[in-house]
């Protein structure tokens, strides 16, 4: 059986590993004038990977551990960690609305129209700022989840002594 270390050490370097996915795929978007259907999909591209290196390790090991573990920095860092994907979702709800309306007015494969986003729907930039809120709350809480569970790795496996 592997060391509950090992495991630990792996999951912490794949959710380390997950932050420069969603920098640079944050960059894409920001870095594009036109945002047109192969830059999204680029774009998708880091952003599903860092999702993936950040719930895989969630979802197959820190989740079913939660339980038995539940209290102090533990209960604070799956508090803040399911806050982030809470946000995500509200995210997602934004950005499906926002897909189906470039995707019905053909922005993505002509994307030089004269259009405001805002007029693509009469709810448009109320999708638009929930996408943006979710995701910046979405990285907010995933930096303070993170942090926390820095410091819960470091406590936990005798790296760091307990403030408390």
């Amino acid at each position: 059986m592997v060391a509950d270390t090992t495991i630990a050490t792996v999951a912490l370097a794949l959710v380390t590993a997950s932050f420069p996915f969603y920098l640079y795929g944050a960059w894409i978007m920001i870095d594009a004038d036109v945002v047109t259907w192969d830059v999204l999909i680029y774009h998708l591209k880091f952003i599903v990977t860092g999702l993936t290196l950040n719930t895989v390790p969630v979802v197959t090991w820190m989740g079913p551990r939660l339980f038995e573990q539940l209290g102090g920095l533990s209960a604070l860092h799956a508090f803040l960690g399911l806050q982030a994907y809470a946000l995500l979702v509200f995210a997602l709800t934004g950005i499906v609305r926002i897909i189906a309306a470039k995707r019905r007015y053909n922005l993505y494969h002509d994307p030089d129209q004269d259009v405001d986003l805002d007029d693509l729907g009469e709810n448009m930039g109320h999708w638009r700022r929930r996408l943006r809120v979710g995701v910046f709350g979405y990285v907010v809480f995933w930096i303070l989840a993170y942090l926390v569970g820095v410091a819960r790795y470091l406590i936990r496996y005798g790296f760091l002594e307990a403030p408390f």
